[in-house]
């Protein structure tokens, strides 16, 4: 059995750093007129800090037994002395002190690669002053980036800037943010706001970097648009204009059409008033924001709801629509989930039967493809082939890749459906689930397929035969606003 006794060792060390009798080195710290000459002990520094030991390794007394010196210009003295008092006693103690002040004893800790207390000041900073941080964020973010060792701080950051970039834009020091900085944040395809305010909180970044322009561009000089565009011209190509409503379009960067280039400008305005244009491969994709109480889907993403949303309400618009700020006016409520309720057309109608407008989503096996389809009216366990001219299918080839995706329309409207307690949602033979007949349906579906029938465009190239890794079926609801 051992006993150990560490605070009053503690102690007796802190004491020999306050003695001014057996000390062999002298440490000079801080700048005019702020600089500190400390009394120390070479063994325990050298023990203590690896980068001292190779430090000290070249300054040990010479043969005329002067002592060693060494300077530290970029520590302050009172920053130094909590470091010393660490090194010394193994204690630090931050009630007292300041956030800003704490991130300077974390750098000091990291120049001297002090481990053990960088990485106990990192969770301490994160744990207890994150409300500080997010107003600072631009200096925790450039601090943390100049060192390989504040990773935990850095991870830090980068989770908040896609979680909560509106607070990063309203931090106190946003317009301060260095460009590397503003980049690296706009051009998250997570990042959770809105096109128009990435757009307005660029311009007031660009603003903020030239403080004799005038708010308003009307009255800019072509001079003036000049130097905004070389202000911005790393962060324009970042912005998702494609994804603005026609209304924020014409509201909010049509007065700056100068700062686009005159390709640019020309290709947004006509994705806004001709239907039949297309989107080219360059343009960047609406943004992957994570919108809570709109959908609860281990198969699809928010974009592609918006898109069948669009699809429902007959919203199209152009081909560009997936590329729009997304329109969420429903809210997806989940009935069926094959991974959590089973994969059989028993379990299928026990669930789904009765119930109007929903959507499902199957996710095919061995594949990112995503195929579904939107049945306005009711689900049934009988009635053969039922007729309507509102329902569509559609495909993915994943949730992220919507340039080849497919939307397809009803043709024979007198078998869109097909109704069978043997079946699960089944889109006439374009999209069939179904198990043998002499089943009692609660078997999983034994064959599953696409061949184009009753819509109007093929959903896959192939008629054979596919295996589902997951199926969702959810009602959707009118919400009371829009997102």
């Amino acid at each position: 059995m051992s006993k150990q006794f560490f605070p009053n060792l503690s102690q007796n060390y802190i004491g020999i750093l306050e003695d001014d009798e057996y000390y062999d080195i002298t440490i000079e710290v801080g700048e005019d007129p702020n600089v500190k000459i400390f009394r120390a002990h070479m063994i325990i520094l050298c023990y203590r800090s690896p980068f001292l030991r190779r430090t000290l390794s070249s300054n040990k007394k010479n043969d005329n037994s002067v002592l060693a010196h060494i300077k530290f210009s970029n520590i302050s003295p009172e920053i130094f002395q909590i470091i010393l008092r660490y090194i010394y006693g193994g204690i630090i103690s931050l009630n007292e002190q300041e956030p800003s002040e704490i991130l300077k004893v974390l750098v000091a800790a990291d120049q001297l690669f002090l481990k053990e207390l960088i990485d106990y000041l990192q969770k301490y900073l994160i744990e207890n002053k994150s409300e500080w941080m997010e107003q600072y964020f631009e200096h925790i973010y450039r601090t943390s980036s100049q060192s390989n060792s504040l990773l935990e701080l850095q991870q830090y950051c980068i989770d908040f800037m896609a979680k909560s970039p509106e607070k990063i834009f309203k931090s106190l020091d946003f317009t301060s943010l260095s460009e590397k900085s503003l980049v690296s944040l706009i051009k998250r395809d997570d990042l959770q706001i809105k096109e128009v305010e990435v757009w307005e909180h660029v311009l007031k970044w660009g603003l903020g970097k030239n403080p004799t322009l005038l708010p308003d561009p009307t009255i800019w000089s072509d001079d003036d648009f000049k130097t905004m565009e070389n202000t911005l011209q790393h962060c324009l190509p970042l912005v998702r204009f494609f994804s603005l409503s026609s209304d924020d379009f014409f509201q909010k960067v049509r007065p700056y059409k100068k700062l686009l280039g005159h390709q640019t400008y020309e290709e947004l305005l006509e994705s806004y008033l001709n239907p039949d244009s297309e989107p080219n491969d360059n343009i960047l994709l609406s943004r992957y924001r994570n919108i809570g109480g709109i959908i609860d889907s281990k198969i699809v993403n928010l974009n592609i709801v918006s898109l069948i949303s669009r699809w429902i309400d007959n919203d199209i618009g152009s081909k560009f629509a997936h590329t729009r700020e997304l329109y969420l006016p429903y809210e997806f409520k989940l009935l069926l989930r094959g991974s959590r309720d089973g994969f059989t057309p028993k379990k299928f109608h026990e669930l789904c039967d009765g119930i109007p407008h929903t959507v499902t989503f199957i996710k095919i096996g061995r594949t990112e493809e995503i195929i579904g389809g939107y049945n306005p009216l009711e689900w049934k366990s009988s009635g053969g082939y039922c007729k309507t001219k509102d329902s569509f299918i559609f495909s993915f080839k994943n949730k992220v890749n919507f340039k080849d995706l497919i939307l397809s329309r009803v043709d024979d409207a007198s078998s869109a459906l097909f109704y069978k307690d043997m079946y699960g949602p089944t889109f006439s033979n374009d999209i069939c689930l179904y198990v043998k007949r002499k089943n009692d349906g609660s078997k999983d579906y034994e064959f599953c397929r696409c061949k184009q029938s009753s819509y109007k465009e093929k959903l896959r190239n192939t008629e054979d035969y596919f295996s589902i890794e997951d199926y969702e079926v959810f009602q959707i609801k009118k919400k009371d606003d829009n997102i």
